[in-house]
This record gives C-alpha cells, structure tokens and sequence, in this order.
C-alpha cells in the first residue's frame, strides 16, 4: 500500500514511508516512530490512516545514527540496540526533521493544507514538541517519555493537541505523571486521557503490554480528533 518518498530537510536528505488514501484533497498526518524505527508497526499505522482517509508520511528520524533502522520489539538484541539508537538520538535534530517532513507533506498535491502529527513511546514526547515548536495543526501524543522535563514548551502551544498517558507507564512513574498532569490539564489547547492498569505501549499491536481495548479506546479518540481538527478529505 506505502511507498518511500526522500524529505529534505534542514541538514540533508531522509526516508520516509507514505500512504495515500483514496481520497484527494485529503488531510495528512506525520507518524513519529518508536525507538525501533521505520519498521511493521509504524507502516501498518500510516496504513491504518491511509485507511480512514488521511495521507501518512512515517520520517526515518534515526537517519543521522544509521538509516533505515527496521527492527521490532521481540528479541533482547533488538531491544539493546533500540536503547542504544534511543541514547544517541537528538531530540532537538529530530523535530526539525518533523518540521520539515510537516512542510514537505503540506504541500502535496492530493493534501487539503492541514497536516497534524502523531507519535509513540520517543515520538509521543516528539509529538509534544511538535505541538509546541512546529505549524502542526494538531497533534497526538501516545506515553511520551520524557515530557515532565519540558513543560514549559506548552506555553508555546497554540494548536490542539491530545495525550494518552498509561497510568502504569515502566519509563513514566507516577511522580512524572504528577507533573505532568498539573503542569498541563488546565491548557486550553491540550486533552489528556488516563488509561488505569496500562502499561508503556498498549496501543502497540504485538507488543508485551498491548491491551486490545484501550487501544480501541485510545484510537477512536486520536481518529475524532483528527477529523475535527483536520477535516476528512473528499
């Protein structure tokens, strides 16, 4: 169903998987990866969109470590290297990577002008950066590791954006949960939704902690939101 497009960005050129809906003059939305890369989970939710009408683009953000990193959480050595990528991964390069994949995908021929932007695990805290630092017109924020420490960029924040948060997130305990909750519930142009008894990564299909019906939950709110805030495409 996907294809790969080259994005040009800022310091040189990069991969990215695309999906195209059946519809013109769509809306699109910019999948932001896991610590494991452009792999199956990423293309099948870029596909999963493509599906409900919007035009994906998942960026290979681990170009400048190694492109092309195609791996899966079901080995301990995939595992390993995945923390190893995500050790050597620089935040603040990889969100003008996303700026520039939103301005590339922007100006498509079969995208209506809105993009918005979704991102799991290192890319929900992407997806909150994204919110704060780019043009994105809204963005969805799965169990972003790492966003009690940037709270301060929602003061920057003038699109919606929407955040799923598992309350027995591994790599986002409780004290950060607390401050994230505090720091950002009351901002006009954020949602925050709570999953009680979840674990890291229960929206991803495979994965150890994978709950199939919060991640129905969580899925139908991300695709209500895009709707309202993007439009469906005709």
């Amino acid at each position: 169903m996907g294809e790969t497009i080259t994005i040009k960005g800022e310091d040189g050129d990069f991969a990215a998987y695309l999906a195209r809906p059946a519809k013109t003059n769509a809306p699109a939305v910019v999948v932001i990866q896991e610590i494991f890369g452009v792999n199956a989970v990423m293309r099948d939710i870029c596909d999963g969109l493509a599906a409900e009408g919007f035009l994906a683009v998942c960026p290979d953000l681990f170009w400048r470590i190694e492109p092309g990193i195609d791996i899966t959480d079901q080995s301990e050595a995939e595992w390993k290297r995945a923390f190893e990528l995500f050790n050597a991964f620089d935040v603040e390069a990889g969100v003008k990577d996303i700026a520039s994949t939103i301005d590339q995908t922007r100006g498509l021929a079969q995208v209506n002008g809105k993009v918005g932007a979704v991102g799991f695990c290192l890319g929900g805290l992407l997806a909150f950066l994204t919110a704060a630092r780019t043009d994105a017109d809204a963005s969805v924020s799965y169990y972003g590791v790492g966003i009690e420490g940037r709270l301060a960029e929602a003061e920057k924040l003038s699109h919606p954006l929407l955040m799923h948060i598992a309350e027995e997130d591994q790599f986002v305990p409780k004290e950060a949960q607390t401050l994230i909750l505090a720091g950002l519930k009351n901002h006009p142009q954020i949602q925050i939704h709570c999953y009680p008894g979840r674990d890291h990564a229960f929206a991803r299909v495979g994965g150890e902690h994978y709950d199939e019906t919060d991640a129905r939950l969580a899925g139908g709110r991300t695709l209500a939101f895009f709707q309202q805030h993007l439009g469906e495409g005709q």
